[in-house]
């Protein structure tokens, strides 16, 4: 009996320590110092024929404390830089000594590490100029020296697992570009796989993983870390932002620090603490230090900064400010330290953008580390979450549209007004004729917001490079018609207002500044919020001038008969030619969480009983520039086909 109790304490043990994830979030000082009275590894050299390069090859073996011939072991293959060889982790790291600390702490897997030369070539020493090119083409040959000599010998000279899921790769520098590329290269060998600030030899995402659903399926681990200040972090980043955007679950971690064994120690320790044990899927977003500084931060500031989580950290200086806050739609409390910074870390922040402000001592202000947008009825900060779905947005090789400012005086107000006019890749060069969708935005906005806010140029560039939507002039144009009172000031004259300008007004300086076909067939009318209304009372007044209309997060007001039954009452009188001249009648939501959701099905619903013919579509996101991009996306696609 007592055995058995004792053999439940050691399962206990070993349970809640071996099999547990790191609890650190970085490697404690002085943890790479010898500890005294602690078993410690052995390091041995062996030497092992390669085919591939010809001739008799190094490397260094660390076996764990207590080896044993008699069992087998898992082995993590250890990679170095492009200056060194396989004793620059023993010079630099001192992984010996990081890995018998973290036994003595029962916080690893017992396993074999082997540090060879990734420089496979006759004469692999690290001299001379390193960047020869015949000494970089050596780094990837030694793929095939590793799989086809070294792993083998290894395996028959060591009491190893021979099997994937015991078969783990790392490296820093140019050996993280290694192991990157050999590991996700060759799932069928390797489960875990780790870069540790990856230099340019680490191949293009794409190429990296092909396959998503595989890499989700055999990758036990991905690591990939990094020093904020490294200027090889791009590379890091873009495999990072491909495996987020496919849903591959890996390790971003970013710290403090540049391109040195600071870095490279600490993603030892932290990467072998999760090795050959049972990982947790969901908890992989919280291993790091530091986030990534938002795409919508000034040049060079650090903060705010995105954790893999979308929490944010944002970080102020203001060391005579009372109190400090974010206002993110919900205030969050920011915390003074001694230097005068306040600092919060917010809830998980939806994807896409968002408008925000710092409150201090009450007064909201810009942020000033972050670009600026007018929003709000004001200017405003603005942050950018990173989206799984953002791709087509994104920046990419392809032919590239303008986006040109232009100010008119306009005849229906005898008053300057701006717009801005997206011309399609190849405008200038064309002598043809374009059709154009006039673009209106939301309420506390002007006509900035759907090409800064809402990269409508990339959105169409994208598209129009798959041939998914036709070449196509988009006009921005600015729906504030000095409304006074707010939203109680919204009535029948502003929005007749808002017709005569666009009739009068910025319809006539386009088809007389731009080469743009004029008839209804080739015009088509959007907007969101605000300018969703402005559609529905232009557009469906005037349906002999516009053949597609897109009304985005809106719908007349349930609470406001006095403005939206002369609107059913037109409707209803007119729904035949509606019906008739409309091609397209285009009506999105945000889902059940949009401001407009309810107004929009009792809207619907009328326009139902009417017989008023009608397309209707949900993205959820709320009342979101989110959402209105993914409408813009959807309804330019089906536009004047």
């Amino acid at each position: 009996m007592k055995r058995f109790v004792a053999f439940l304490a050691v399962l206990a043990l070993f349970c809640t320590t071996s099999y547990a994830q790191p609890i650190d979030k970085e490697m404690p000082k002085g943890f790479d110092q010898v500890q005294t009275g602690i078993a410690t590894g052995k390091l041995d050299t062996i030497r092992y024929e390669s085919k591939t390069v010809g001739t008799t090859r190094k490397a260094l073996v660390y076996t764990p404390p207590g080896f044993n011939k008699k069992t087998k072991y898992p082995v993590l293959y250890l990679l170095h830089g492009i200056g060194g060889d396989e004793k620059e982790w023993l010079n630099g790291g001192k992984p010996q000594v990081i890995l018998d600390n973290l036994y003595a702490q029962k916080k690893l897997e017992p396993m074999i590490v082997v540090m060879p030369n990734g420089r496979a070539m006759k004469d692999d020493r690290a001299v001379g100029n390193i960047f020869d090119k015949d000494k970089v083409e050596a780094f990837a040959t030694f793929e095939k020296d590793l799989l086809n000599d070294l792993i083998p010998f290894i395996e028959k000279k060591y009491p190893t697992l021979t099997d994937r899921d015991h078969r783990a790769i790392a490296g820093l520098s140019m050996g993280g570009g290694q192991s990157l590329n050999f590991g996700l290269g060759n799932l069928d060998k390797f489960a875990w796989v780790g870069g540790f600030s990856s230099a340019p030899n680490t191949k293009p995402p794409q190429e990296l993983v092909p396959n998503p659903a595989e890499a989700r399926k055999k990758l036990k681990l991905l690591w990939i870390s990094c020093g904020d200040a490294d200027g090889l972090i791009t590379f890091s980043k873009r495999t990072h932002d491909y495996l987020y955007q496919n849903d591959v679950p890996h390790i971003y971690y970013i710290e403090p620090g540049v391109h040195d064994f600071k870095v490279w120690k600490n993603g030892l320790y932290m990467f072998s603490q999760f090795l050959f044990k049972p990982v947790d899927g969901s908890s992989l977003t919280r291993y790091t230090i530091l986030g990534t500084p938002a795409s919508t931060n000034i040049r060079n500031a650090k903060y705010p900064q995105i954790l893999p989580d979308n929490r944010v950290v944002f970080r102020v200086k203001a060391p005579d400010a009372q109190k400090v806050q974010v206002d993110l739609g919900k205030k969050y409390d920011m915390v003074k330290d001694t230097a005068g910074f306040w600092n919060v870390t917010t809830d998980s922040i939806s994807r896409g953008f968002h408008y925000y402000s710092l409150l201090i001592d009450g007064l909201p202000v810009a942020d000033p580390a972050s670009e600026t947008f007018y929003g709000m009825s004001r200017m405003a900060s603005g942050i950018e979450i990173p989206d799984k779905d953002e791709g087509y947005y994104a920046l990419k090789d392809v032919p590239h549209g303008d986006i040109r400012i232009k100010r008119y005086l306009s005849k229906a107000s005898n008053s300057w007004r701006e717009m801005y006019v997206y011309t399609p890749p190849g405008y200038d060069k064309s002598t043809e004729k374009y059709p154009v969708l006039y673009l209106l935005h939301g309420g506390g906005e002007d006509q900035r917001g759907w090409a800064t806010q809402g990269r409508t140029n990339l959105i169409l560039d994208n598209l129009i490079a798959e041939n998914k939507a036709k070449p196509m002039l988009i006009v921005m144009l600015d729906g504030n018609m000095n409304m006074q009172g707010g939203l109680a000031g919204f009535n029948e004259n502003v929005l007749r207002s808002f017709e005569n300008e666009l009739k009068q007004g910025a319809i006539p300086f386009v088809e007389s500044n731009f080469r743009v076909e004029t008839d209804a067939k080739n015009r088509a009318l959007a907007g969101l919020s605000m300018g969703g209304l402005q559609t529905l009372y232009a557009g469906i007044k005037n349906t002999n001038m516009f053949s597609s209309l897109g009304v985005f997060s809106s719908g007349w007001f349930a609470n406001n008969p006095k403005l939206s039954d002369p609107q059913y009452a037109f409707m209803k009188d007119n729904a035949s030619t509606i019906n008739s001249n409309l091609k397209q009648f285009w009506i999105s939501m945000g889902g059940k969480e949009d401001i407009a959701y309810q107004n929009c099905q009792i809207m619907m619903k009328k326009f139902d009983e009417m017989g008023i013919k009608y397309q209707y579509s949900e993205y959820a996101g709320g009342h979101t520039w989110p959402v209105w991009r993914h409408d813009l996306f959807k309804f330019s696609q089906l536009l004047f086909k």
